[in-house]
């Protein structure tokens, strides 16, 4: 069987065809000679199978979609709290090439506006380090981000560095206010070689899906970023990513996004999927105007919205019951605080009748740090009472079962 995803994208790719406006970044010697008729999507599960449509194979240059990925280099060499104390955390309202600082402090207000880009681009690496190390440092980490070497579009990058007088100035200023200390020229060129590796559609969606798979590669299964530092970026991006539009993008698309004047827009929603979407004309916040309405169309017809969500963990008591004189409770699926407090309320409400209970986890997909501490609880609390607790994980999701003072339960 051909499984219909694909068709589904390439359907949607060809209802926003017809839509011609916007303007390429003709500011850009290198972008305004993209060719404004390419367009494409992709779309990875965290499972790491990709489907795509149009020109999703098609290479541009990643721009400031760059931004999130440095980001997250930045916490992880640093840590958040050095990171904030030079790049705050808040929405501009503003453009993204405004010199956008708060008062007082003269931080840059998000990461994800050339002002804050550029203060995160010099925490990159060592201090001292050149605007070479930087790229090559951050081109290793795309890599592995993409699950395929990269590069540098040199073309690309000469034609930003001659042009690039507002961030130059942007820089100097950042200077000037001692948010960064390297040479501003060298910043800005560094900069410039970050927003100009080279991508495609398929990678950014693998990118933005190892961000969606909370750091982890969904075809190596290796951890890439940290979890906490997976949050932040999400969290920054869905607040800021899309600059001034913002938050009707959030209101209407509701998924954390970020977008690069090459046409280049990504999505990463938590648990399920990175999307990517490709089309060099842009509307007047600098988004793609056909990327925009992809993304959009995905949201609606697929149900992604963030906020659009159904119970959690509803449905997390399988059953329960009696087998072979034991008490045996079947949970299922992922096991979070809202799935765990069911189990827990219904273990209140109808305590075991039997002396022995099975907690049976066969069809349990992941325990979460909670779900496994409330879980453990609830067979501690039934040892207490005076039942003998046995545990069924086939799959290994509650390793390492501790009930408390090193008590473990019987493993069937």
């Amino acid at each position: 069987m051909k499984t219909p995803i694909s068709d589904y994208l390439a359907e949607i790719v060809e209802s926003v065809r017809a839509d011609d406006s916007g303007e390429v970044a003709s500011y850009i010697p290198a972008l305004a000679e993209a060719d404004p008729e390419q367009l494409g999507v992709a779309l990875t599960t965290v499972s790491g199978r990709t489907y795509t449509a149009g020109d999703a194979d098609a290479e541009f240059t990643i721009q400031s979609m760059s931004k999130p990925f440095a980001y997250a280099a930045a916490l992880w060499e640093h840590g958040a709290d050095e990171v904030e104390k030079i790049v705050g955390i808040e929405p501009s309202g503003e453009a993204f090439n405004e010199l956008s600082l708060e008062s007082g402090t003269h931080r840059p207000k998000n990461p994800m506006i050339n002002v804050g880009a550029l203060a995160i681009h010099q925490m990159i690496g060592n201090p001292g380090d050149s605007w070479e190390l930087r790229r090559d440092k951050l081109l290793e980490f795309f890599s592995a981000l993409a699950g395929r070497p990269l590069c540098v579009d040199e073309d690309a990058f000469e034609s930003e560095v001659g042009s690039a007088h507002r961030n130059l100035a942007i820089a100097h200023m950042l200077a000037a206010y001692d948010m960064i200390d390297t040479d501003p020229d060298d910043v800005v060129r560094g900069y410039t070689a970050q927003c100009s590796i080279l991508v495609s559609t398929r990678d950014i969606a693998m990118m933005a899906a190892v961000l969606a798979a909370g750091g982890v590669s969904p075809t190596t299964g290796e951890r890439v970023v940290a979890r906490p530092i997976v949050r932040q970026v999400l969290s920054v991006m869905a607040t800021a990513g899309m600059y001034d539009e913002a938050g009707e993008w959030f209101t209407e698309v509701g998924i954390p996004a970020k977008s690069g004047v090459a046409g280049g827009i990504l999505g990463a929603l938590p648990g399920q999927v990175g999307l990517a979407a490709f089309s060099p004309r842009l509307n007047e916040h600098g988004n793609s105007v056909r990327g925009t309405a992809l993304l959009r169309r995905l949201s609606d017809d697929m149900g992604l919205h963030l906020m659009d969500a159904e119970a959690i963990g509803s449905r997390a008591l399988r059953g329960s019951g009696m087998l072979e004189g034991r008490s045996v409770i079947e949970l299922q699926g992922p096991m979070n605080f809202t799935a765990a407090e069911i189990v827990l309320n219904r273990l209140v409400q109808s305590p075991p009748s039997e002396s022995d209970v099975v907690f049976d986890l066969s069809r349990v997909g992941m325990v979460n740090d909670i779900g496994r501490r409330m879980v453990l609880e609830a067979m501690r609390r039934l040892r207490l009472d005076g039942h003998e607790i046995f545990l069924r994980d086939p799959e290994g999701v509650l390793p390492d079962p501790d009930m408390g003072d090193g008590v473990l339960p019987t493993i069937l």
